[in-house]
Formats: C-alpha cells, sequence, structure tokens
C-alpha cells in the first residue's frame, strides 16, 4: 500500500520522506525505551542513620490499621533532653568519637584490633548508637511491611509479625532509655566518680570538707544542697506531730490500740480531713467516735443536734422556694423512728450491710450520708448535666425534669430495701425533698442559691477538717475532745445561719 493512500491530502516528495522519517524514529524509540525500562533495577532505599539527640517518637503500633497510619509519620522525631547543658550533652555525645580521651588506667578497655584506650563511658555511648541504628532499621521494617501489602488484605501471620516486632521496638526503647540514664545523664554514678573521689581525698587529707572545695563552689552542689533543704522541710509536719505525740494522751491511746489491732473504718479520708498518714486518721478516727459517744449521752446534746439539723435544713429549703412541709414530716419521722429503742437492732444490721461501721453520729450522719451526697454531688450522672445544661429548655422545666428524676431513683431504691419501713426507708422520705433541691442549687442557672449550697457545704467539710487538727481539737482526754468538736460544731452551725440571713 502506497503512503499516498494513507494519507487523506496531498503532499509533495519532500513532505512525504520528512514524515515517514519522523513517524519510524518515534517508534524505533518507543521500543527502545520500554525495554530498557523492563531491565532497570530499582534503587535500593537508603537506610536513615539518626543520632541519639533526635530519634524518633515510639510508635504505639497494636493493630494492622495503626501500622498503616504509621507510614504517614515517618518523619516525627523524639526528643530527648538528658540532664545538664547543652556542652555538656554535646562532650558526652563526643565520647563515642574519642574525642574526649580519658587517660588509661584500671577503668579503660582497648578497642579490639587497635591501640586506644576508650573508657565505659565511651564504649556504652558507641552501643548506645549501635542500638539507635539497629532501632532505625526495625522501624523501616515495621513501615515496610504495611508499604508491601494491601491494607484491606492483611492477614493473621501478618498481623502477628507486625504485633511481635512492635513488642521488639518496645523492648529496645526502654532499653534505650536505660542506657541513656547511665551513659548520658549527668546525674548517673559515671559522672559522680571523679568528684567522689575528690570528695573522699579532701576528707581524709584535713579531716573535714574544705572551703575550697570545688564541690562547695559549683552552682551543682549548691542546687543539690537545695534539694536536700527542700526535702527536710517535708517531713517538718511529721516532727511536729510526733515530737509532741505525748502530748496528746488519748491520741496516743488510739495508736497503741492500732498497733494491736485494726481500727474499722468504711472510707478512708486522710487527704481530705488533712491527715499526714493513714495511721494518724485511723487514730484520730478512733477518738472522735468516743468524744460523740459522749457526747450524745447527754439529752440536752441530742436534742441540740435534732433541732439545729431541723432549722438549718428547712432554712435552706426557705431559700430554694420550697414548701417545707413534707420534710419537716418526714424528719419527724425519722426522729421517732430513732427515739424507738425496739428498732436499733434491724437499724445496726441494715447499716451494716452498707458498710458502716459504728454506730455513732459521726459514722452514720457525717460520714455515711453527708460526705457520700457531697461526693456524688461532685461527680453527677450524665443525665443530670445533660438536662441542666440544655439552653433550649426553659428553667421551669428543667426544674420539674430534675425533680422527676430524683424522685424516680429514689423510689425505685425504696423498692429494692430489705427492711420496708426501716431506717434507709424514713431516710429517702427525707431526702426525696432536699436532693432535688441541692441538685439544682449546685447545677442549676440561679446563683444565689447555688452560692447558698457551696457555703453549706464547705462549711460542713470544714468541721470535718476542724475536728481532726491537733489545733483546733485537744486530744488529750474524751471530755476534753468532745467539748472541742461541740464548740466547732456551734461555730459552723452560727456561720451557716449568719449566710442564710444575708
Amino acid at each position: 500500500m502506497s503512503v499516498s493512500r494513507l494519507l487523506p491530502f496531498h503532499l509533495t516528495t519532500s513532505q512525504k520522506v520528512i514524515v515517514v522519517s519522523v513517524t519510524a524514529g518515534v517508534a524505533v524509540l518507543g521500543v527502545l525505551a520500554s525495554y530498557l525500562g523492563r531491565r532497570r533495577t530499582p534503587k535500593p532505599q537508603q537506610r536513615r542513620l539518626r543520632k541519639l539527640g533526635g530519634r524518633k517518637a515510639r510508635n504505639s503500633v497494636r493493630s494492622p490499621n495503626d501500622i498503616i497510619s504509621l507510614a504517614g509519620s515517618r518523619a516525627s522525631g523524639r526528643s530527648y533532653s538528658p540532664g545538664g547543658s547543652i556542652h555538656a550533652l554535646s562532650d558526652r555525645m563526643s565520647l563515642a568519637s574519642g574525642s574526649i580521651i580519658a587517660g588509661a588506667g584500671p577503668g579503660t578497655v582497648p578497642i579490639i584490633g587497635g591501640t586506644t584506650p576508650l573508657t565505659p563511658q565511651q564504649l556504652g555511648v558507641m552501643g548506645m548508637e549501635a542500638l539507635e541504628t539497629v532501632i532505625s532499621y526495625w522501624e523501616d521494617a515495621l513501615v515496610g511491611r504495611n508499604d508491601v501489602d494491601i491494607p484491606n488484605r492483611i492477614t493473621a501471620d501478618q498481623e502477628e509479625f507486625c504485633r511481635e516486632l512492635q513488642n521488639l521496638l518496645d523492648a529496645a526503647y526502654n532499653l534505650q532509655e536505660q542506657g541513656e540514664l547511665l551513659f548520658l545523664d549527668e546525674r548517673s554514678v559515671l559522672f559522680r566518680e571523679d568528684e567522689n573521689k575528690a570528695v573522699r581525698a579532701g576528707s581524709l587529707s584535713t579531716g573535714h570538707r574544705s572551703s575550697s572545695d570545688p564541690n562547695f563552689d559549683s552552682a551543682e552542689s549548691f542546687a543539690s544542697a537545695l534539694d536536700q533543704v527542700a526535702d527536710l522541710r517535708e517531713f517538718e509536719d511529721y516532727g511536729e506531730i510526733y515530737s509532741d505525740v505525748e502530748s496528746y494522751p488519748l491520741y496516743q491511746s488510739a495508736l497503741e490500740l492500732l498497733d494491736d489491732q485494726p481500727i474499722p473504718c468504711r472510707t478512708v479520708r486522710t487527704d481530705m480531713v488533712g491527715c499526714n498518714s493513714d495511721a494518724e486518721y485511723y487514730a484520730k478516727l478512733h477518738c472522735i467516735r468516743l468524744a460523740f459517744q459522749l457526747l450524745f449521752k447527754d439529752s440536752k446534746n441530742s436534742l441540740w443536734v435534732a433541732d439545729t439539723g431541723r432549722q438549718v435544713l428547712t432554712d435552706l429549703l426557705c431559700l430554694g422556694d420550697k414548701d417545707p412541709k413534707d420534710f419537716l414530716v418526714a424528719y419527724e419521722s425519722m426522729l421517732e423512728f430513732l427515739q424507738n429503742m425496739d428498732n436499733w437492732p434491724d437499724i445496726e444490721r441494715e447499716l451494716e450491710s452498707r458498710n458502716v461501721k459504728a454506730m455513732t453520729f459521726y459514722d452514720v450522719v457525717l460520714d455515711f450520708i453527708i460526705l457520700d451526697a457531697f461526693r456524688d454531688i461532685d461527680s453527677p450522672p450524665n443525665s443530670v448535666l445533660a438536662v441542666t445544661n440544655n439552653r433550649f429548655l426553659s428553667n421551669g422545666f428543667k426544674e420539674t425534669a430534675l425533680t422527676t428524676a430524683v424522685w424516680s431513683v429514689l423510689k425505685a431504691k425504696k423498692r429494692m430495701l430489705k427492711f420496708p419501713n426501716g431506717f434507709m426507708s424514713h431516710f429517702y422520705c427525707i431526702t426525696e425533698q432536699l436532693s432535688p433541691l441541692m441538685a439544682w442549687g449546685f447545677f442549676g442557672p440561679d446563683e444565689n442559691l447555688k452560692e447558698v449550697c457551696k457555703y453549706f457545704k464547705e462549711q460542713v467539710v470544714s468541721f470535718m477538717v476542724d475536728i481532726y487538727n491537733f489545733h483546733k481539737c485537744r486530744y488529750t482526754t474524751v471530755e476534753e475532745l468532745a467539748e472541742d468538736i461541740l464548740s466547732n460544731m456551734k461555730m459552723r452551725v452560727n456561720n451557716i445561719g449568719v449566710k442564710f440571713n444575708q
């Protein structure tokens, strides 16, 4: 077939020659490129060699999906800053290259195949550099494993390989951190060796530390001395208490009792009441129980506490614009129930099932009822927060919904009681009137009611802290401790009354 038939238009002879030549040349080049492309070998990937000061972040790969995400974060770095200045770190790193040459001695080790002696520090840093290279290869293996696999076709063997490799990397990271503490951290014993020798030499020659000792002239030694002073200050409170323990015979007897037998406790509140140790909390708790038992043997004190509780809670309801009638009925019913001594065996069994360890006013009212209620307020249910924080609901609807939710929970608890007419049943009747108000006060939009509720909580918690304080209560005799507890209680009640009447 002639060329003229292949072309839809007429060309001169010279033009036809040029077209045919160009077409043939392009075809030849295409064949050569295809052939050479198949024979070309891929260039091997160059490994990354990193310095210790900038190694990669520890991977937290635990699944194939995590490994997939790792491929996009290969350039992330771990920052490391050992103790000391930048120059000190540079000096320690130069140990590996031999730029800091220590004199040959008992601690030097010769390099195999060479004559240059190296110290243990130098060999240690060189080993860390080698470990860093090993870690970099293992990290590349973990990432490269994902590069050759299709993410949606990861098999069980591949997943197991990645998991075991990640475990190996975690072990290597831990080993790397331990090496840094031993060979690079200025607090390591290796870097204190020369200083210790100088101190020992000075001690042997003079019998005491010289004022020209360089350890005392350095800023580092001065900072160390400040740290020691700070550590000693932590024990000042302990020293003040235990040096005067003989001044508190009641407390001392409680400590002796604690050595012989455990003091039962429902909840350890050492931090909340400001005690320095659990032993101090247990001993003071035993003393406080004895003091409350003595207080309530006097009917006048019992009557005052009952009247005070009624008055404070009634005022709180009135401040929240609530009718206190139902509360007063439930409160009087509780008092009548407690005054009947025939009910106390059932009360004890009921409260023991709730882990109350002693039948005292402190254990039942303060620790079990009030403090647990405050704990619930500090961590309210999500349903309560969802209602109170909803901007699209009116305040009236929020309060009604909150009250309904509290009543529903309390009624459900009452149906599950082992003693339908027992202590907890009477307590829930009182709670039905107070809990909605307290919840609305702490989480609602009424700032005045919120301030009142928070003040009430602060005063109760402050009273608890006061009765555990050696400076506020005398732990000398049961009588004096009971007197101080009653005095602190009256002071807090007076503060609450002043706040409510403002």
